[in-house]
């Protein structure tokens, strides 16, 4: 029996890697279950830069390792979801294009080989006659091998050439469906998934490069009345118009996405919490200047208008931490008379003249 596992390591490498990772779980009060096993196993190990770099920088700014912070770290890392199906589909497909290829060559290795032999068995016999139509038969035999080489590397060439057009197109579709899984089908923006994956990927960077980050968070306002008043079919089309405008409105490193039924979030990379109020309230004026009519009846259906709250990531917190500040900060917009924008600093500046 080897004493080197699937992973490359020794069973005494894989033993210690084992025993450190239950140690740091006791230590720092983490459940030793697999999910929380398999992160400190690879921690370890060095399996994954980036794992490493992002336990280092919640250790050293001395972070609790909470039942939610595992399963953010878990699923970033290890965690496959909806999309396990797809790549599943897509390697099998794959696997299958290889197994052609591989046929294809050895095919043409049969080939080659058979070939040689006829080069082979045809200069033994010209060395060994002289008569003049027994060499026209030797070299009409090469000929005809010569050929039949030909056409074999001619139908070889052909079926490579397929089958990497295949493989492209099934890179093109791997691409396409999982875009299709991050994206919201209503408004064409990222969905909740995207959202999750993409502000737990700039927590961090901002981390890792000492940047700030900002949440929004904008709901807008009286949207059940507003379906319940016009039909389904119109709110639809008014939740599509807000992610279109979100979507013209944000920077390349921004994600807006749609968070749930009415409401949208854009996550803010690199932008200090005045630059990320000054593009809520660019939004909120947009939108809101929207005179909204049916197209088919002409009817005015009036304007809608967004409550928004803005929330700065610190350092190392639960990512639960900003968006329950964020999502605090656009509850006390709807709460003053909604249709405005409202930071963590104004729900500070309110708690400190509270306490004073």
């Amino acid at each position: 029996m080897s004493d080197t596992s699937v992973y490359g390591q020794s069973l005494e490498q894989a033993a210690e890697y084992a025993s450190s990772a239950v140690k740091a779980m006791a230590d720092l009060g983490i459940p030793a279950h697999p999910g929380n096993f398999v992160i400190w196993y690879n921690y370890f190990a060095g399996t994954f830069p980036d794992l490493k770099k992002t336990i280092d920088i919640l250790i050293g700014n001395k972070q609790d390792f909470t039942p939610s912070r595992c399963e953010e770290i878990h699923d970033k890392f290890f965690g496959f979801g909806g999309e396990g199906a797809i790549v599943d589909e897509a390697t099998r497909r794959v696997e299958a294009e290889l197994r052609q290829v591989i046929a294809y060559i050895e095919d043409a290795d049969k080939g080659a080989l058979a070939y040689g032999k006829e080069l082979e068995n045809a200069s033994g016999g010209l060395a060994s006659t002289p008569a003049v139509d027994d060499v026209k038969a030797l070299i009409a035999d090469v000929i005809n091998a010569t050929e039949t080489m030909r056409e074999k590397n001619s139908a070889l060439e052909r079926r490579l050439n397929e089958s990497s057009s295949e493989v492209k197109k099934l890179q093109s579709d791997l691409e396409n469906m999982r875009q299709e899984a991050l994206t919201d089908a209503l408004t064409g923006i990222a969905n909740r998934k995207k959202f999750d994956m993409e502000l737990r990927r700039a927590a961090l960077e901002a981390m890792e490069s000492g940047s700030e980050l900002c949440l929004m968070l904008l709901d807008i306002d009286h949207f059940k009345k507003f379906n319940d008043t016009h039909g389904h079919q119109t709110g639809d089309q008014v939740l599509r118009l807000v992610g279109s405008i979100l979507n013209d409105m944000v920077k390349g490193q921004d994600t807006p996405a749609r968070y749930g039924g009415e409401e949208f979030a854009i996550i803010l990379p690199r932008t200090p919490m005045m630059a990320a109020a000054k593009l809520a309230d660019s939004i909120r004026e947009r939108i809101g200047n929207k005179a909204l009519v049916n197209r088919k009846t002409g009817i005015k259906l009036g304007r809608v208008t967004l409550s928004v709250g803005v929330g700065r990531f610190d350092w190392g917190e639960p990512l639960t931490q900003l968006v329950s500040r964020a999502d605090q900060a656009l509850y006390m917009a709807k709460g003053q008379g909604r249709n405005r924008v409202i930071t963590q600093e104004h729900i500070e500046q309110s708690e400190l003249a509270l306490g004073g």
